[in-house]
């Protein structure tokens, strides 16, 4: 029995020595390779996070500056429109003040053509009543006597 207490406790002592051995040499490394290597998984995950969130923030970023780019360019064509409108606006009035003018002009021309129409006219049609009147008279008006009478004729007309 002796001999089954000895190898029983040296049993024992080796079970002691190898456990020892193992949790210094292959529990402790393991168990460290474990939460180093949860540790840089968790990190992973926080950047992993952390960059997502950066990402959003950019994508809000590029959103905003997209969305006041169309803001801008909106504006810009606003602006453009109505500088448009106003130089159309403005050529339209140059365009209606010229063909004022220009009608203007054209009855202006046509009332002096008219006036000189009327005067070679009056003149025309006193020289013809002093011819009849002349034929009336029997005779014939001398040139000073002729201008003269038909001066007088034409004031009368007048």
């Amino acid at each position: 029995m002796l001999d089954f207490s000895v190898t029983f406790f040296i049993t024992v002592i080796n079970i002691l020595v190898l456990f020892f051995l193992l949790r210094a040499f292959l529990f402790k490394p393991v168990s460290k390779f474990i939460q180093d290597r949860k540790k840089k998984i968790q990190d992973d995950i926080n950047r992993a996070e952390k960059d997502s969130w950066d990402a959003k923030k950019l994508l809000e970023q590029y959103e905003s500056k997209l969305a006041q780019a169309d803001a801008d360019a909106e504006t810009i064509l606003k602006v453009a429109r109505e500088h448009a409108q106003a130089e159309a606006d403005k050529i339209r009035e140059e365009g209606k003040a010229d063909a004022e003018r220009i009608a203007a002009a054209a009855r202006a021309r046509i009332e002096n053509e008219r006036r000189a129409a009327m005067a070679l006219f009056r003149a025309e049609a006193a020289v013809l009543v002093v011819n009849a009147a002349g034929r009336l008279l029997k005779r014939e008006l001398a040139g000073e006597e002729q201008l003269r009478f038909a001066r007088e004729v034409l004031d009368e007309i007048e």
